[in-house]
């Protein structure tokens, strides 16, 4: 069986996500993809990893978590997602590391579940606004406090994943950048069912409807009916010219307030974060997805 992992990150679409594969739960379900409803596994699964802290899973574990998230629906693919995977916001840093807890519980899961292919599907998000958004949710007072002293400018999501393909070698991982979510939507959904490009699936251009005004839409849409046939990348360069024109920038703009960072710092992580994700593309084993 594939088993689909959807970790989040904090932060990113994935809610939005979930809601997303739901909507396409009966169509998926043709296929032999099962999106069971979190409610049978996010607890469910917690509640496991943290047992397998003190002993290991029993030889009917597996048997017994998949009659309980499955309910008996046949499926070769199941898409189990939760941005808390990895644990919650308040703990997303540690000592410099983003989710420090990733590697043990993706080697937990690869316990449990010995046989079956094991797939890490992941948005990372710049840290000069990741970094912030999980602070908020923390107990601490100071910034220094919650990244344990390193210069922010040092935090990479490489580092994080580089963690992880050491731990749990056989796990293939998928990633992509939050801020191309809107150009790319349709795409992850896709490799999340292992679809094939091109095929339909409902809920395509869902953040677009967000971020761009009614009148951009409406000419987005008769545009694509009047161009059926266009390739991903066609699509992609679409959305862009009309997000470029159409977009709501109140929506798109993200106002960044943390204390004592300056312009220049945000714009050192951010040249940071670019050149991290290159290297991340080099990593054997990851998939980026890209505009």
């Amino acid at each position: 069986m594939q088993l689909v992992l959807h970790t989040g990150a904090h932060f990113t679409e994935e809610e939005r996500l979930m809601k997303c594969l739901l909507r396409n739960k009966g169509d998926f379900a043709k296929r032999g993809v099962a999106v069971p409803g979190p409610g049978k596994y996010r607890k469910l699964l917690r509640e496991t990893l943290a047992a397998m802290q003190d002993t290991a899973p029993s030889p009917g574990a597996r048997e017994v978590l998949l009659d309980a998230i499955l309910d008996d629906e046949p499926a070769d693919r199941v898409i189990l997602s939760n941005a808390h995977f990895f644990g919650a916001p308040r703990a997303a840093v540690r000592q410099g590391l983003i989710y420090t807890e990733a590697p043990k519980r993706l080697a937990h899961m690869t316990k449990l579940f010995p046989h079956d292919q094991i797939e890490l599907f992941m948005a990372i998000r710049n840290p000069a606004t990741f970094l912030p958004a999980a602070f908020d949710q923390s107990p601490r007072e100071e910034m220094d406090d919650f990244v344990g002293g390193v210069d922010p400018r040092a935090i990479r999501w490489s580092d994080t994943l580089l963690r992880i393909r050491e731990a749990v070698p056989d796990i293939d991982i998928t990633v992509w950048c939050n801020e191309d979510t809107p150009l790319i939507w349709a795409q992850i959904i896709r490799e999340l069912a292992g679809l094939e490009h091109g095929e339909k699936i409902i809920g395509g251009f869902d953040l677009l409807s967000d971020i761009m005004s009614k009148e951009g839409m409406l000419r987005f849409r008769a545009y694509l009916k009047a161009h059926p046939v266009m390739t991903e990348v066609q699509k992609r360069r679409v959305i862009a010219a009309f997000l470029d024109k159409f977009a709501i920038e109140e929506e798109i703009e993200e106002e960044l307030d943390m204390p004592g960072w300056t312009d220049a710092l945000v714009n050192d992580m951010t040249e940071v974060y670019d050149e991290d994700v290159f290297e991340i593309q080099r990593i054997p084993g990851v998939q980026v997805i890209a505009p």
